[in-house]
């Protein structure tokens, strides 16, 4: 039956299992936007404030479903906006399909209102925003177009898709029909790098897992686990995928990226073979590429991942294997163990060392003020439920939730974090709402004051959609990391890092979220409980001394260690 392509594109998406778009509207797709009307009994399309939030969103929407999340935005500023999102999803590694509104194609290359190169702005490179690029300039190849990107997205190192849809394009009348829902392709790993990895296994006697990146699954991080138990494998968690394997298991050592527990840091280098699975071994991971030295560590290496191009990108692996997070695990978990390994005690320290590293009271240091951070981050640990999704931006306020809070792991079934590698600020507040508006499930997303301001106009969407999330906000008037890193670098030179502030209560009770302030640790937990039973969202101001800037050491103590510093 004859259509408009607007209305095909979104029988497309909905072939593919979408049922949420999040987008800002824009006069380059209003055909898009009839589409969705249309089936709006099948497909929810989410009307975001900004750009940058609705990508953010998207960008939660593919973390938790393992399947693209989809973002609309119109040409120009609508898409430059959208970037930090694309941006997110590329070094995350999380499948996802930005749709673009663009010029009509009778006035495209005349640099007509808000046009852009896309192709160009956007990549694709492996230095890029997104793995394919492409304009849908024929109707009639739109569920082809659809398909791929979907695809792209998913397969291999999974990561973010761009398309391009001229006004005109979306109007003309076409008959065509969705293509069927794709699915990822696995790859498997090779039977005789198995046999190489098992003996690389038992001639070892520091072995170290580490599980990232994109591509995991309840069921892969499940056969992980296994394989972790059936070999008396120590495994840590690569930064900011601190959910892929479960933080209360004996085996569990730690997460392995900013802030990293001193004594992890000593074990990764005093590993004779680390087994990296899916993770990227990216800067933040790898503390600058020192734990793990490129191009050649001193450790034995297993790089385990999904995508081809990233074996050997940095690291010579002692052994490379491509294979997916699924294939991967099933593939280890039956890899033949022997009854008895020699680094039982090895792994045994593992875990001690993070259970140190969590106890606040084994030589944990005292920081000013009246907020004892640990204690709040024990107090969501008390009452949010097993499956809350736990999210946040960039910032050394993510730092207390990164050391002190127990992930329950991806094996128990769902996904519960939500935080950007790449390190875009403005994250947690729209992945919060995002999560909310797909799984119903609680959400808690703990924000800076810097980082609120940059996407807090998203509770906006969260009211309008009917979500809630709970925000604790911890306001040091300051953007804290610049600050740190200026006391390191130009110790008592403090510039362009102060803030003032707006009334954050007031401002979330603007956008209909309950909001409260809170000045003392014993007053948390009454506030907690208030916000998980309150029937909107809520916002929880603290206050912090700008000086409890990380969860080992003050400003005071960074300045003065520059200070006394040997110049040159």
């Amino acid at each position: 039956m004859p259509q408009i392509a607007g209305h095909l594109l979104v029988q497309c998406l909905i072939a593919q299992g979408v049922t949420h778009a999040f987008g800002v509207p824009g006069e380059s797709y209003l055909a898009v936007l009839d589409g969705f009307h249309a089936h709006a009994d099948r497909i929810r399309f989410v009307t975001n404030r900004q750009e940058g939030g609705a990508a953010f969103m998207a960008e939660a929407q593919g973390k938790l479903t393992g399947r693209p999340g989809v973002c609309f935005v119109t040409r120009g500023p609508g898409a430059t906006n959208a970037s930090i999102g694309l941006h997110t999803a590329f070094q995350d590694s999380t499948p996802m399909v930005l749709f673009v509104g663009d010029v009509a194609s009778d006035a495209r290359d005349r640099e007509a209102f808000q046009e852009v190169d896309y192709a160009v702005f956007f990549g694709p490179s492996t230095k890029g925003m997104a793995k394919r690029v492409e304009r849908i300039d024929d109707a009639r190849r739109i569920p082809e177009y659809v398909a791929r990107a979907f695809a792209t997205a998913m397969n291999g190192r999974p990561g973010p898709v761009v398309l391009v849809l001229p006004e005109d394009m979306l109007t003309q009348v076409v008959q065509a029909e969705p293509l069927a829902r794709v699915e990822p392709v696995q790859a498997w790993s090779d039977p005789g790098a198995l046999r190489e990895l098992r003996a690389l296994l038992l001639a070892s006697e520091r072995p170290l897992v580490i599980a990232g990146g994109g591509g995991w699954t309840p069921q892969s991080a499940a056969a992980l686990q296994r394989f972790a138990e059936n070999w008396q494998l120590p495994v840590a968690n690569a930064f900011r995928f601190q959910d892929c394997f479960d933080n209360h298991h004996p085996l569990y050592a730690g997460d392995v990226g900013l802030g990293i527990n001193p004594a992890l840091a000593r074990r990764v280098r005093e590993s004779d073979l680390l087994i990296a699975i899916g993770a990227r071994l990216g800067e933040s991971t790898t503390s600058g590429y020192t734990l793990i030295e490129a191009p050649v560590p001193a450790q034995k290496l297993v790089h385990i991942h999904g995508s081809a191009e990233e074996l050997g990108r940095v690291y010579q692996a002692t052994l490379a294997i491509n294979a997916t997070m699924n294939a991967a695990a099933r593939s280890l978990e039956v890899l033949a163990a022997p009854t008895e390994v020699p680094w039982r005690e090895w792994a045994q320290g593992c875990h001690t060392d993070y259970e140190a590293n969590i106890d606040v009271a084994n030589g944990g240091t005292v920081l000013p003020g009246s907020i004892d951070m640990p204690a709040l981050i024990h107090t969501l640990q008390k009452h949010l439920p097993a499956d809350a999704v736990l999210t946040n931006g960039a910032g050394n306020f993510a730092s207390w939730l990164h050391r002190f809070y127990r992930y329950p792991g991806l094996a128990k079934g769902h996904k519960t974090q939500l935080a950007p590698t790449n390190g875009a600020m403005g994250y947690g507040v729209p992945a919060g709402i995002g999560a909310a508006i797909l799984t119903g499930r609680t959400v808690f997303t703990i924000a800076g004051d810097g980082d609120f301001l940059m996407n807090g106009q998203e509770l906006a969407t969260a009211v309008q959609h009917g979500a809630k999330s709970i925000v604790l906000l911890l306001n040091n008037g300051s953007f804290g990391t610049i600050r740190m890193h200026q006391e390191r670098e130009f110790p008592a030179h403090v510039s362009g890092s102060g803030l003032s502030n707006p009334d954050f209560c007031a401002l979330a009770r603007a956008y209909g979220y309950a909001a409260e302030r809170v000045t003392r640790t014993e007053e948390f937990e009454a506030a907690l409980l208030r916000a998980l039973a309150a029937p909107t969202g809520s916002l929880i101001e603290v206050p912090l001394d700008v000086e409890v800037i990380t969860t080992r050491g003050t400003l005071m103590q960074i300045r003065e260690s520059a200070l006394a510093r040997p110049p040159g």
